[in-house]
C-alpha cells in the first residue's frame, strides 16, 4: 500500500479490517496484524514486534486501535 492515500481511502482500508471482529470502529491486535501483513508487509522486517507497535498505537490503553490511533502509523510510514 502506498502511504500516499487519501483520508477516505485510509478510512476504507481501516474499516475493512476493523469490521472482521468486534467493534467495527476499532482494530483488535489480530485485525491490526492482518492489516499490516496485507498493506504494509515490509513494516516488520526489522526487530520491531507487533506487541511493541500495538502498545505504541493504543494510546488510551483500551486494547484496541482507533482510526485516529491508526493514523499515527500511517504518518510514520509516510516519512
Amino acid at each position: 500500500m502506498s502511504a500516499k492515500k487519501s483520508p477516505e481511502e485510509l478510512r476504507n482500508i481501516f474499516q475493512k479490517y476493523a469490521a472482521k471482529e468486534g467493534d467495527p470502529d476499532q482494530l483488535s491486535k489480530d485485525e491490526l496484524k492482518l492489516l499490516i501483513q496485507a498493506e504494509f508487509p515490509s513494516l516488520f522486517q526489522g526487530a520491531r514486534s507487533l506487541d511493541d507497535l500495538f502498545k505504541e498505537l493504543d494510546k488510551n490503553g483500551d486494547g484496541e486501535v482507533s482510526f485516529e490511533e491508526f493514523q499515527v502509523l500511517v504518518k510514520k510510514i509516510a516519512q
